[in-house]
């Protein structure tokens, strides 16, 4: 039997881990709460637990070694760690995790090791590459070229779920969401290059109507313009790689901002309450009428969605801050995280898509589009859970069977790695649909 070791027990294990074990491989789950790893398993004859933390290199190269491959759900700072424990005993890894320029720069080694690294081998990163390489190798083979390509997706609850202000419910990495509102971004439209700073990160998004769902805002994902060398398609003129959120969130999102309560920086809040800390937040001395002020400041209405979303969140409160220093974002992600995970009874829903416009020699174009639209059912059960977990199980599967012959760090670009997955993927009720030859009238801009 086959051994895998499956560093972490968060969201993502439990659908790996059943996956392996229902067909017939070995896991051990190593985590630092050693019981939240027994429940996981559960009894099941081929899986075993280990307490183990993260700085023991020692246990973990031991681990490595007893083992066929290793799987790191661990945070992607310890990656690099794990596959040079790898490397060194010759065994495949894969990851979820968006890959490193310290993990690429390990290619070489782990090509003399005769192993493969592969990375990015979940949701997004991961449906999102196989499904848009399908769609982009089958245009180059009948010799056309792609002029734009759009690839969105977002984590959401289902649309019947009852909403709070900002639309939005934690569904996966609940401050890893926050922290993206920091990112930056840039992508191209008509050949026209857009650097977008993080301060006006949600100031131009742009609506999509999604099937069975409704209208949904988007937002720029980070550098979209690294993608066109990864998915070979220097002939490109539009790369946008997008977000998707329900309505509103964006305009919250950007007033947060502009009022400085995502700031990293450390400030003492002593004595302060919650209105005085938004009221410091902009220079003001007191917090007396804080929400006619902010308003003001801000320049919109009282009752305008960013604002209820503030008060909801009770930040115009005359409470006391229970902590005597820390960051705006730690403060205000701890609230948002306290009010907005998702509920026992709530579905989520994993919506992503894909939007082509193609150009052939004969001069005729097409818009391809693909659709992915997942529910969960419980909040023990959901859509990110699988379709982040489901991906890397089968790719470890095909691993062990020697499916793959790629060695080196990889993510999973190939025909050879995408083919099977999105076929296997397919009969696990994940399904990307393609519509070929639209009008133009169907691309996004």
């Amino acid at each position: 039997m086959k051994k895998v070791l499956i560093l972490g027990a968060g969201m993502v294990v439990k659908p790996i881990a059943h996956h392996l074990l229902n067909n017939g491989v070995g896991i051990t789950i190593a985590t630092r709460t050693q019981s939240k790893a027994d429940e996981i398993i559960a009894g099941h004859p081929n899986g075993t637990t280990r307490a183990w933390n993260s700085n023991d290199e020692e246990a973990l190269d031991r681990m490595v070694a007893e083992h066929d491959l290793t799987v790191s759900l661990l945070p992607y700072t310890h990656h690099v760690m794990v596959a040079k424990h790898c490397i060194k005993h010759r065994k495949d890894m894969v990851t979820t995790s968006y890959e490193q320029p310290e993990m690429r720069a390990l290619d070489a080694m782990a090509k003399d090791a005769g192993i493969i690294i592969l990375n990015e081998l979940g949701l997004d990163p991961g449906i999102d590459h196989m499904s848009a390489m399908r769609i982009i190798d089958h245009i180059h083979r009948n010799g056309g070229q792609v002029d734009e390509f759009y690839s969105l997706c977002g984590a959401l609850v289902a649309p019947e779920v009852e909403k709070n202000p900002f639309g939005y419910k934690f569904t996966w990495a609940p401050k890893g969401v926050v922290m993206a509102g920091n990112n930056q971004a840039r992508y191209m439209i008509n050949g026209k290059v857009f650097e977008i700073q993080t301060e006006d990160l949600f100031k131009n998004p742009f609506m999509v109507d999604f099937p069975k769902v409704g209208k949904l805002e988007v937002y720029p994902n980070r550098d979209s313009l690294a993608y066109i060398d990864v998915y070979g398609i220097p002939e490109v003129k539009t790369m946008y790689r997008g977000t998707f959120r329900y309505a509103g969130w964006c305009q919250t999102m950007d007033a947060m901002k502009r009022l400085g309560l995502l700031s990293y920086d450390k400030i003492s809040m002593v004595d302060m309450t919650y209105a005085d800390f938004v009221a410091k937040r902009i220079g003001m001395d007191d917090s007396m009428n804080i929400k006619k002020r902010i308003a003001e400041y801000l320049g919109i209405g009282l009752e305008s969605t960013p604002m209820v979303a503030l008060e909801w969140l009770g930040l115009f409160s005359q409470t006391l801050i229970n902590r005597e220093e820390g960051s705006p974002f730690n403060l205000v992600s701890d609230i948002m995280i306290e009010k907005m995970m998702i509920g026992e009874n709530d579905r989520d829903m994993v919506a992503m898509q894909h939007t082509f416009v193609a150009r052939y020699p004969d001069g005729k174009q097409e818009v391809i589009r693909s659709r992915m639209l997942d529910f969960g059912t419980l909040k023990n059960d959901t859509s990110i859970a699988r379709t982040v977990a489901l991906p890397a199980a089968v790719g470890v599967q095909m691993i062990l069977e020697n499916s793959i012959s790629a060695k080196g760090v990889h993510i999973p670009v190939l025909p050879e790695i995408y083919n099977p997955i999105l076929n296997a993927l397919e009969k696990l009720n994940i399904t990307m649909a393609e519509e070929y030859g639209l009008p133009l009238s169907e691309s996004i801009k």
